[in-house]
């Protein structure tokens, strides 16, 4: 479904779709906080083999809109995102396998113990409730966020982007046809069905029925929806992520390491976009490292002390050094000690993920505690920020801030607590 007219009883229509599905994953939410784990975990398996055994067909949604990209004025690098291949959509599969074999947050007792006076007081894990996703490019994420919310109790509306729309629209079919054959509730994962993005603005109306958005794409979006939401939003606004090369560094691997970072995935929020390299080292490690980065066709913008060792890097602006690429581009700098390349990251990061390479025990046990970051990665790259690496099944995002989750969201962070208090006739005096 598409709304595409601007005329009023386009856009009343619009708000009823928007509010007919809220109200219908608050019902939804409601019906899943008290399903068993087995039913979730079942339905979970069976979402991971039907991905499997529709591959093809998965593949063959994906190729419309991987055919349709340019059109949308999509970046190299955002195709790469954009686009599905055997081994991702087996990976989501693996991902939802993990999500299912993960202790299930809901009921979790987290802290508890009994009063002197008797009373037993327990903090329970209980789910979030409604969540509203958005998100772009990515199609597997329909599957990560879908797998991770009804694990945790939480009904979910996605809203992808245009530019995935058959795929998402294909992947959504898979996953809601196996929700009724395990007893979970129909509409515990809805999509919306529309590419007018008034619809966004609608949702984030609804905080009667919505617990939680979650925006996962562009700054301009995010920063859209951080203004229009009425309840709370978990986000980051940037992912410009720093490799800082210490005097003590392993230079073998410091180099692995900024190659992996850089060029693995250049389009992704967890790749690096900043070199910060001590001054003891930069004779040596520059060279190697700048031959290595452009071989693989990455842009080197480097100050000026970089430039004396690779005369050929574009002059970096101050833009430069606070920017996420998202491509072959690479900031430089020149750092006088692990001081200044902590007061650098502090200034010019987005409190995303910063790496250390250091053999120096007191070197990466410094940068550890003084970088402000979600993440911090010492002698391994930026990369591993990521639910699937670091344990949690996949993530529904990784949150720059600090209330209530950072990091990497995965079940735990889709979920809250309530005390449950257990007296024997108790009354306060």
């Amino acid at each position: 479904m598409s709304i595409l007219s601007p005329t009023a009883p386009a856009a009343l229509a619009l708000d009823a779709l928007c509010l007919d599905m809220a109200r219908r994953a608050k019902a939804a939410a409601g019906r899943l906080a008290v399903v068993r784990t087995a039913e979730k975990n079942a339905w979970l398996l069976a979402c991971a083999d039907a991905l499997v055994a529709n591959t093809s067909e998965v593949l063959e949604a994906n190729a419309k809109d991987v055919a349709a990209a340019l059109g949308f004025g999509l970046s190299g690098a955002s195709i790469d995102r954009l686009t599905l291949n055997p081994a991702r959509v087996r990976a989501a599969a693996e991902g939802l396998r993990q999500v299912a074999a993960l202790p299930d947050p809901v009921g979790e007792v987290r802290e508890g113990g009994v009063r002197p006076n008797g009373l037993q007081v327990l903090k329970v894990g209980v789910p979030l409730g409604v969540v509203f996703f958005l998100y772009e490019s990515r199609p597997n994420v329909t599957v990560d966020a879908a797998g991770l919310c009804v694990k945790s109790g939480n009904a979910v509306i996605l809203r992808g982007g245009k530019e995935a729309t058959h795929s998402n629209t294909a992947l959504h079919k898979l996953l809601t046809t196996e929700l009724p054959k395990h007893g979970l509730p129909a509409d515990a994962v809805q999509l919306v069905p529309t590419t007018d993005r008034a619809a966004v603005g609608h949702l984030l109306k609804l905080n009667e029925f919505i617990d939680l958005t979650i925006p996962r794409g562009g700054e301009s979006l995010i920063r859209r929806v951080a203004a229009e939401a009425t309840m709370p939003v978990l986000k980051h606004y940037q992912g410009n992520c720093h490799i800082y090369v210490d005097t003590t560094a392993d230079l073998d691997a410091a180099a692995r390491i900024v190659v992996n970072a850089k060029c693995q995935r250049p389009g992704v929020c967890n790749a690096a976009e900043s070199l910060l390299v001590h001054a003891a080292v930069a004779a040596e490690f520059l060279p190697r490292i700048g031959a290595m980065l452009a071989e693989r066709g990455v842009e080197i913008r480097g100050c000026p002390e970089t430039r004396r060792f690779l005369p050929n890097a574009t002059p970096a602006t101050e833009a430069d050094h606070a920017a996420e690429f998202l491509d072959l581009i690479i900031s430089v700098k020149v750092v006088p000690d692990l001081e200044a390349a902590v007061a650098h990251i502090n200034i010019y990061g987005s409190k995303h993920t910063e790496a250390i390479v250091a053999q120096d025990v007191t070197a990466t046990r410094r940068f550890v505690q003084a970088v402000d970051s979600a993440a911090v990665m010492v002698n391994a790259s930026t990369r591993f920020n990521d639910g699937f690496e670091l344990g949690l099944g996949a993530e529904i995002g990784i949150s720059t801030d600090k209330f209530h989750a950072r990091g990497p969201c995965g079940l735990r962070e889709l979920t809250t607590y309530k005390y449950v208090v257990t007296g024997d006739g108790h009354v306060r005096s």
